[in-house]
């Protein structure tokens, strides 16, 4: 028997440590479990949010007047060449995976938070990887029919930060399969501990956020491209800055309002410095966007997803 809970605290459940509280929740860890658990909302009458790191997400102060499902259903296999994964496995999981099966392409992915499923979601990327890109078909379940759909890599519409699962909210990621490439097992490993040393430099690990805040933003003044690149030393590729770089060229860089914060060791972080609230984040967003909108006619959008508001 399904055991959904009531008025359940979502803050510990995200990595922002922010939000009120949901008035349904429910882990799934079958594909049974979580049909049931979409039944129960529609004989309820009620929205449902399907989340499982955590990560990426921004929850109203006032909850959600819904049911949660938290996607717990996690497996890793190799099938046929294709290395196969469930939506609740966590991402570090799956790159370390990929990685002790002698399979590359994914190794900057190494760090990056959250589940596979978020990832194949809002088509996760870092150090010019996309998961996108090495995805070869996505099993979902539609939330309206409860009918099990799949979708080949060109179906997915993946693009920057998207797919035609965030799009269209009733396409829910079961699975996926990964076309990645053959390579020695020792040198997959070492670059990956590469790549976490790296971000760890960073010293955002374990810093209360939801990760990169805005979409890195295509621009078209030639004089503030020329300023980047000079500045840099790396061309601006396709016109596009780090969300980051403007946002400090913005003068932003530690900006607080109550206990939310731009990050000072990279700006394109929004930090719960401790008693933080949504509503904070709002107010610092709103004036981040508004600063880099007047002061470069830039519109910053955001990468994380809201929810409850």
């Amino acid at each position: 028997m399904l055991k959904i809970q009531e008025n359940v605290p979502l803050a510990p459940m995200t990595s922002f440590r922010l939000g009120g509280e949901a008035k349904y929740f429910v882990d799934v860890k079958t594909l049974e479990e979580l049909k049931e658990a979409l039944q129960f909302a529609k004989v309820k009458d009620l929205n449902f949010y399907v989340m499982a790191g955590g990560t990426n997400l921004l929850i109203s102060d006032a909850g959600f007047d819904g049911l949660i499902i938290r996607m717990k259903i996690s497996q890793a296999e190799v099938q046929d060449g294709l290395v196969e994964i469930s939506a609740g496995t966590p991402l570090i999981k799956v790159v370390n995976f990929s990685a002790e099966n002698g399979f590359a392409g994914i190794e900057s992915l190494a760090g990056v938070p959250g589940s596979f499923g978020g990832a194949v979601r809002g088509n996760a990327g870092a150090y010019g990887t996309e998961i996108g890109s090495h995805v070869d078909e996505v099993t979902a379940l539609n939330g309206d029919t409860l009918e099990i759909v799949k979708f080949k890599n060109q179906q997915c519409d993946f693009s920057y930060r998207s797919s035609i699962f965030k799009k269209n909210k009733k396409l829910i990621v079961l699975s996926a399969t990964l076309k990645l490439t053959p390579a020695d097992v020792a040198q997959c490993k070492a670059k990956v501990m590469e790549t976490v040393m790296g971000r760890t430099k960073k010293g955002l690990q374990g810093a209360k956020s939801a990760g990169s805040y805005f979409m890195n933003p295509k621009i078209n003044s030639q004089d503030l491209l020329k300023e980047f690149e000079d500045e840099k030393g790396v061309p601006a590729r396709g016109g596009v800055v780090p969300a980051a770089w403007i946002i400090d060229k913005a003068g932003l860089r530690g900006k607080t309002i109550g206990g939310i914060q731009v990050s000072q060791e990279h700006t394109n972080y929004i930090i719960n410095t401790g008693d933080g609230t949504a509503e904070n984040v709002i107010m610092l967003v709103s004036l981040v966007k508004q600063q880099v909108r007047d002061q470069f006619g830039i519109q910053l959008v955001e990468e994380v997803n809201y929810l409850g508001f």
